[in-house]
């Protein structure tokens, strides 16, 4: 990764490599030529009256999958459908919100409260209540102060309750996309400038890369963290990276040269806590506010091309998205089995100083596709999503990362707005990790286990109740917690069960 980074500084100018990019869409699909802008594109769908819900989807990319989710934990899947919509006047007390918006200025708060338990397994048999409410605040300079394609972004979340995943299961795969330290913290903050008929966006401040990179628009539905944001980068990133509920101070450029393409690259402080201070390796706890704006630490850069495919209107096949990415850290990580000399780290003879590897860096993909619409209405049907990632095994937990999962709008008669899901993620533990734990087998000659994957499978059904409400039960069944460790509170009883966990997740949107 590190000599392709190199690479790209002698490359050709950004615009030349658009360009030709540009020319081989075009030669795949002619209309390409004189496709729209992102702004023309949208108001031509407003113009005709399309009932879409929403033109972008999760991530901010071409709306391509059918049961993308109506409410969701991540920020950037929530639609526009509010509890508003069916309060009418009521809904907007002394016209505060209309006067506000005829200035630039949006708001939106979005509560999630949620029930979770595990029924067998885990470290223990355990109940929890948690929730999150979302304060989310744009601001367009336009109409403010006529400024036009600049605006403001902000995120404010109040954090309570107690997650499910941490001192209970004890695993990788957070079960709660919501999951976190209770706390009241900033979560982004930020200004994009818009150029050149939108083709063109540059957005930089407190950012977070879970809500632009490595999205799956159909994952959205799904509560278990790993639909969202890749479990493989929330393990070996420090401090899982510029992710909920921590944000980094970076900038993002993306450009957008048709409707079917994107190209995007950030570059974002590699560390949002920082070291451990003062013995705490949380890292939630070294940044409890959010607004540390950290700016020495080693940097992360991200980079993603996203082609969507059959979004034109009269197109024969099926909307789909193709991603493809990849990150690099300049950081130092340890390795998982080796000392500087070579010697297995469980070794009596290593010096217990692992050696050390400059950088990490991984790769990933993911298939967003609509494969089923309703004869009678085409906002209904199903979609699918793969995502496959992976990085080097000497110097990662995880080496290879897998997703999959299918979701289905208005499957039931009457229950149009409703969608049904299930999913399936496997992380598997690297050769190294694994060889660390046959090295210590070995040097103490005691049995222990040895790990090998930890996988979840999610079903999860959403109910809208109204507009901007939704009631979703949900299940889980974790498979070898932190991939088949030792149950650190009965050594003697093996490993960490397999756990069923059960849920109820309560969305409200205003």
């Amino acid at each position: 990764m590190g000599q392709s980074i190199r690479r790209s500084a002698a490359s050709p100018p950004i615009s030349r490599r658009l360009r030709f990019a540009l020319c081989l869409a075009c030669a795949v699909d002619p209309s390409l030529a004189t496709a729209e802008s992102p702004a023309e594109e949208r108001a031509r769908i407003a113009a005709e009256g399309i009932d879409i819900g929403s033109d972008r989807g999760a991530g901010g990319d071409p709306l391509t999958s059918v049961a993308q989710s109506v409410t969701s934990s991540r920020p950037s899947a929530n639609l526009d459908t509010t509890i508003q919509d069916s309060l009418g006047a009521s809904g907007d007390p002394f016209g505060l919100r209309a006067f506000l918006k005829t200035r630039g200025i949006t708001y939106s708060l979005t509560y999630i409260g949620e029930g979770l338990g595990n029924a067998t397994g885990g470290l223990r048999r355990r109940a929890i209540l948690e929730g999150l409410l979302d304060l989310e605040i744009d601001v367009d300079l336009g109409p403010l102060v006529g400024w036009q394609g600049a605006a403001l972004h902000t995120n404010l979340f109040q954090i309570h309750g107690a997650g499910l995943s941490r001192g209970t299961l004890d695993n990788l795969i957070t079960v709660s996309g919501i999951e976190a330290l209770p706390s009241s913290r900033l979560y982004e903050l930020s200004f994009e400038q818009k150029l050149f008929d939108e083709r063109v966006s540059l957005r930089f401040g407190q950012l977070a890369a879970d809500t632009e990179f490595a999205v799956t628009q159909t994952g959205t539905v799904f509560v278990n963290s790993t639909f969202g944001w890749p479990n493989n980068k929330a393990v070996v990133i420090p401090s899982g990276g510029p992710i909920y509920p921590l944000a980094t101070p970076g900038v993002r450029a993306k450009v957008v040269p048709n409707p079917n393409l994107s190209f995007q690259v950030g570059l974002f402080d590699g560390d949002p806590a920082g070291a451990p201070r003062g013995g705490d390796p949380d890292p939630q706890r070294r940044n409890r506010t959010g607004t540390d704006f950290r700016t020495r630490d080693p940097a992360l850069v991200m980079a993603e091309v996203a082609y969507a495919y059959n979004i034109a209107p009269g197109s024969l096949g099926e909307a789909g998205t193709v991603t493809l990415g990849g990150w690099h850290h300049f950081g130092r990580f340890d390795s998982l089995r080796l000392d500087a000399a070579g010697t297995p780290l469980a070794s009596p003879l290593s010096t217990g100083l692992p050696r050390r590897f400059r950088g990490d860096s991984g790769l990933y993909a993911i298939l967003d596709q609509t494969i089923y619409r309703e004869p009678n209405d085409p906002n209904d049907g199903a979609s699918v999503f793969v995502r496959v990632a992976g990085g080097p095994a000497d110097r990662n937990l995880i080496d290879l990362y897998v997703d999959a999962g299918i979701a289905y709008k208005g499957l039931l008669p009457g229950r149009s707005d409703d969608t049904l899901g299930v999913a399936f993620a496997l992380s598997r533990i690297s050769p190294a990790a694994r060889g660390f734990d046959t090295d210590t087998r070995f040097a103490t000659g005691l049995p222990g286990p040895r790990r090998s994957s930890e996988a979840v499978l999610e079903a999860t059904y959403q109910a809208v109740l109204g507009p901007g409400v939704t009631l979703q039960p949900d299940f889980q069944y974790v498979f070898r917690p932190s991939g088949g460790i030792a149950n650190p509170r009965d050594p003697d009883a093996g490993r960490i069960r397999n756990a069923a966990v059960f849920g109820l997740r309560t969305t409200i949107r205003y």
